[in-house]
């Protein structure tokens, strides 16, 4: 696999190595030690899927307690993945990097603990997985506005997205609880 550090370098973009033929492709969505190596070296306790029409925007997702490491992926369709530093003594405090994730380019996008994440769908429809470094917590669930101008995403949206009645009331960015770290 081949792993590169975007913008906010501990943000990791995976592209892992596929093997394929007239029969279709094989490839490893996982192994410990390999992760590990390029500095992934999490337990990870939950998986999720979910699936979305075009057009749905999900996010900004966090958890202020139990925060979640999100190693995320698209299995079908494609759709533009955000991440947002919510570190307060970060020297990307603030940022965001997006990433185009699709079934076709198979890429992978690690998220670690502190940071905001959400994603727009730009096919038809999108499965998107994604594997958990702590369980979901309600309790501690928080959402920032997808649209926030303080952070000033670039989202390739075209119209008005989908998006939840809990994500459109979500919180701006300045009124947020940030990670202390």
């Amino acid at each position: 696999m081949h792993v590169t550090p975007t913008a906010i370098p501990e943000i990791l973009l995976i592209e892992p190595t596929v093997f394929g033929d007239e029969r279709g492709f094989f490839m490893e969505t996982w192994q410990r030690c390999k992760f590990a190596e390029a500095g992934i070296d999490y337990d990870f306790v939950q998986d999720n899927h979910s699936r979305s029409v075009y057009g749905t925007l999900r996010g900004l997702h966090y958890q202020i307690c139990k925060p979640q490491g999100k190693l995320v992926r698209v299995t079908r369709g494609e759709v533009f993945d955000v991440a947002v530093d919510l570190r307060q003594h970060s020297p990307t405090f603030g940022q965001w990097v997006g990433e185009m994730l699709s079934s076709d380019n198979k890429r992978m996008l690690w998220v670690p603990p502190g940071f905001a994440h959400g994603f727009y769908v730009t096919s038809d429809t999108a499965e998107f997985q994604y594997k958990c470094t702590d369980y979901y917590s309600p309790e501690c669930e928080r959402s920032i506005h997808w649209n926030d101008p303080k952070i000033g995403i670039a989202w390739p949206i075209q119209g008005l997205p989908l998006v939840s009645e809990k994500d459109e009331q979500a919180d701006l960015f300045e009124h947020a609880e940030y990670f202390a770290y």
